[in-house]
């Protein structure tokens, strides 16, 4: 595939459909990875528009329309692919709501993701994301953050809130594992799809996971760490900021089993 598809509301958009979209920034997203017509975590892909959906605009559309959108964008014979999935509404942005705007489903389709093979070294940012339980579009913080990392010799960033804590990366889910737990950093972040696959598949693996806080400060060769989202389920990290950190394979062997135990779903 060398070029992407949109659809809005299931038919081809067009040039006049995007125009008013182009610069709007009051939409949420999810963004899954299709393979042979089918993904992992459907379920929770659905249940992310819907919860985000009534946050934002106070109702949501039913899961056979979203999944009739998402069929009509895989069904040209692109069954691999990167499909995300925007939800808007037409009442726009920067006014009041209005109950009766319809909402808008925007479908993006491109290539599948190649993610990065890590290890990742991650600088640390002070940064805490606005709303940051729903996938929302517009944050520019995530760029930034990400090139003055490169600027200071690192490949990627994580956020620290103003109490110290790690929360995330920049479009990543940040987990750590101390040779027996997985530990779920304990801070406002988007739970990503992928985590949660992990969550539940761990659990039925009988893995001890654990929701707590972790500062820099507390890391140290002991710990190994992983930064996952729809790309991969992890991706080893070195080094975060100044703390080196244990490249121990089990913890990422670990969490891929866990994650390809996950059965796939067509749409």
């Amino acid at each position: 595939m060398t070029n992407s598809i949109t659809l809005i509301n299931g038919r081809d958009a067009s040039g006049q459909d995007l125009s008013s979209l182009a610069f709007a920034g009051y939409a949420h997203f999810t963004s899954m990875q299709v393979r042979g017509g089918a993904v992992r975590g459907l379920d929770l892909h659905l249940d992310r528009l819907r919860t985000a959906s009534d946050r934002l605009f106070g109702r949501h559309l039913p899961d056979d329309v979203l999944l009739g959108y998402l069929n009509s964008a895989v069904a040209d014979g692109r069954p691999d692919a990167t499909v995300t999935t925007y939800v808007t509404s037409r009442s726009g942005e920067f006014q009041s709501a209005d109950p009766k705007a319809e909402l808008d489903v925007l479908v993006k389709v491109t290539d599948p993701a190649t993610p990065p093979e890590g290890p990742l070294g991650l600088d640390v940012a002070l940064h805490e994301r606005e709303v940051p339980e729903i996938k929302h579009v517009g944050e520019i913080a995530k760029t930034h953050y990400l090139r003055l990392a490169n600027d200071r010799g690192f490949e990627d960033a994580a956020f620290e809130d103003r109490r110290g804590r790690l929360s995330e990366a920049t479009i990543w889910n940040l987990a750590f594992w101390d040779g027996e737990s997985v530990i779920w950093p304990e801070a406002d972040i988007l739970t990503g799809i992928t985590m949660r696959i992990l969550d539940r598949r761990l659990q039925a693996m009988g893995v001890p996971r654990e929701y707590r806080e972790v500062r820099k400060e507390d890391l140290t060769a002991d710990y190994s760490a992983v930064v996952m989202n729809s790309w991969s389920p992890a991706i080893p990290v070195s080094r975060v900021g100044d703390r080196n950190l244990s490249e121990d394979p089990t913890f990422a062997k670990l969490l891929h089993e866990a994650y390809e135990s996950e059965p796939f779903v067509r749409l």
